[in-house]
């Protein structure tokens, strides 16, 4: 028998192939290779020509259809390769289904094949539904799966593999209905009485992503075996549901129940949460939980614990997490330096970045996400552009469309409508919602109204039922005076049925949060409320402190736009604040809405008024107020 050597280049692995033996182990070492390295694939193409010069072996012919189908580059000799098989059996045809339904443009010719197929195993089946699925088509998904159903002889194709598929398929269409007439087929069949933990984790995946959480629940409560895996699961599918409370709650009994330990995946979905919902007290208690048990010291924990501090206004806590992890690697860089440019603070953020690149890590997109943030909140226009500049030019990193958001929001706050408008022009990625609404913030700061236009119609388009673009193209009519082109606008919300969302507040005291409305006066202790309040705006007038009424629609009498403006939700946590906690403590509030411009003036004084750190957290960003200044320096 000849013998055949392949090589490539000095680089290239080197094969001496005279025995079938000798060919395996050649595809052994040469497979993780070539899925890493395409420019292996001439190695992989010498090895199916020395294969020509042993005896024919349908084994060693679907060793090698795997080889070659295991990146692009070689899937067409792959193809070829089948093609010369004289008799493919259910390996041959799957490992190239399997292959083509990789990617949506070949799935037509993995059907083309799945068709060709004398006989089909469960593995066939499985393959191609799940690619249907996960490619978009849940149509043909669920008809191709009730295909296998009604042909006879697929019985032992029926099974959790490709019900789990199935269940994807539905979950994918967001289909109630279908998802409950297959949970019905998977119960009358039996494929549920093994306890498989991948088919329950697909139902209760399922009636999640339907909508049906109560349904997802009675699933997770019926599960035979629960382990860490499907308790995160289930407790994260509350979360995003936006039922935070019922995922904590769950959380909670997962610690009491005992014999599943939660792991870092647990754990960093309850943290996301506590940042999501603004829940510090339970975010300190799991970190305490994290600590005690070891559990949590990858950076992946660790990250989640920076980013909830850093969302619930506790830079402090961040910055020693972040200190205490061993080897920072990407994501808690990236966590730390987007905290402090959501917290009012760019020079620390442009700072830990410099720290960051020294560090020896490259940054990617969503790090200099945080860093033009930074530039943005700081006005800091040439730093930002110089840095956004670089992202390509010396990173080779593409720009995204929220690069190309955040110096449209560092450009027109500045009020450089000029180099932000001709940005747009040039953009090479399509606009994004929070460009225009950047650009309609900096026509609100700079009452440009020629680009609020713009910028509103173009979000009218994309969320034509947000009510926040009306809101703030009706204020910049009306801080211009264009009265008529906001009574225009208001009618256009109601011909829509579009309300405007009502604003509220909330403070955390004890183990109660205190919702505040506008007026609010149903808290019981609204009295002592309102006359700290009384008593505050007397002090702040001594001050020098003038209600801006801009900030009040303007039919109603100048007296009581007064007197609304004096009452918005966040002055009366702010003030509850001052009576419920102790003397000198910070007081953190948050709120739905973006700040307005009066309370943001009027906290300004009461944190000088009654020395207090006033920590308000809006729909944008946090206010730090302190010693009568705002982290902001007036400029968000």
């Amino acid at each position: 028998m000849a013998s055949r050597s392949v090589s490539r280049s000095l680089k290239a692995p080197t094969f001496s192939v005279t025995t079938a033996s000798q060919l395996h182990d050649a595809i052994d070492s040469l497979l993780p290779q070539l899925r890493a390295d395409p420019s292996l694939a001439p190695a992989a193409r010498a090895l199916t020509a020395a294969a020509a010069s042993l005896p024919p072996s349908i084994i060693l012919s679907n060793r090698l259809l795997h080889l070659l189908s295991s990146h692009p580059t070689t899937l067409p000799d792959a193809l070829a390769l089948f093609s010369s098989i004289g008799a493919p059996d259910f390996c041959s045809y799957n490992t190239l289904i399997s292959a083509l339904s990789r990617s949506p443009r070949h799935l037509p010719s993995a059907r083309a094949l799945f068709d060709r197929m004398p006989q089909r195993d469960h593995f066939s089946w499985s393959a191609l539904v799940s690619a249907y699925a996960r490619h978009g088509q849940s149509g043909m998904a669920l008809s191709l799966y009730r295909r296998m159903q009604e042909e006879p002889g697929n019985a032992g194709a029926d099974n959790k593999f490709t019900a789990s598929s199935a269940l994807a398929a539905v979950a994918a269409a967001r289909c109630a209905r279908a998802g409950r007439e297959l949970h019905c087929h998977v119960v009358r069949r039996g494929i549920d009485s093994g306890g498989d933990a991948i088919l329950w984790s697909a139902l209760t995946d399922m009636y999640a992503k339907c909508g049906r959480v109560e349904d997802a629940r009675r699933v997770f409560d019926r599960m035979p075996v629960r382990d860490a895996v499907s308790w995160t699961a289930m407790v994260e599918r509350y979360f995003d549901s936006g039922r935070g409370g019922e995922g904590f709650r769950l959380f909670l009994h997962m610690l009491r129940t005992g014999g599943v330990r939660p792991n870092d995946f647990t754990y960093a979905g309850v943290l996301s949460a506590c940042a999501e919902f603004a829940v510090e007290s339970l975010g300190r208690q799991v970190h305490g939980r994290m600590a005690k048990s070891g559990t949590g010291d990858s950076c992946f924990a660790e990250s989640a614990l920076v980013r909830m501090y850093s969302k619930c206004g506790d830079m402090g806590s961040a910055v020693r997490v972040f200190e205490a992890t061993t080897k920072p690697d990407l994501v808690p860089w990236t966590a730390l330096i987007s905290g402090y440019a959501q917290n009012g603070q760019p020079e620390e953020a442009l700072r830990y970045f410099d720290m960051f690149l020294r560090s020896g890590i490259t940054p990617d997109h969503v790090t200099f996400v945080g860093v033009l943030s930074a530039c943005a909140h700081a006005g800091l226009v040439d730093k930002g552009l110089e840095i956004f500049h670089s992202i390509k030019e010396q990173y080779g990193i593409e720009h995204t469309a929220d690069h190309y958001a955040c110096v449209i929001d560092l450009l027109s706050r500045s009020g450089q409508f000029e180099r932000a408008e001709e940005m747009i022009s040039k953009m090479t990625v399509k606009p994004n919602k929070f460009l225009w609404a950047s650009l309609l913030g900096g026509c609100r700061i700079h009452k440009n109204v020629h680009l609020a236009r713009r910028a509103a119609e173009s979000l009218f388009q994309i969320e034509p039922e947000n009510p926040a673009t009306y809101v703030t193209l009706a204020n910049i009519y009306a801080s211009v005076g264009l009265f008529d082109e906001v009574e225009n606008v208001r009618r256009i919300m109601e011909s829509k049925g579009i309300t405007k969302m009502p604003a509220s507040s909330w403070i955390q005291v004890g183990r109660r949060v205190h919702v505040f409305l506008v007026g609010d006066k149903t808290h019981h202790q609204a009295d002592e409320i309102y006359g700290l309040l009384k008593w505050l705006y007397a002090k702040m007038r001594e001050e020098g402190y003038v209600p801006d009424t801009g900030f009040v629609l303007h039919d109603v009498e100048d007296e009581q736009k007064e007197q609304d403006i004096s009452y918005h939700s966040e002055r009366l946590a702010v003030a509850f604040g001052i009576i419920a906690t102790p003397e000198g403590a910070p007081i953190k509030v948050f709120k739905n809405l973006r700040i307005c411009g009066d309370c943001h003036a009027a906290i300004k004084l009461i944190s000088q008024i009654v020395r207090r750190e006033i920590i308000v957290r809006d729909s944008n960003r946090f206010h730090h107020f302190k010693n009568g200044s705002c982290s902001c320096r007036d400029y968000w």
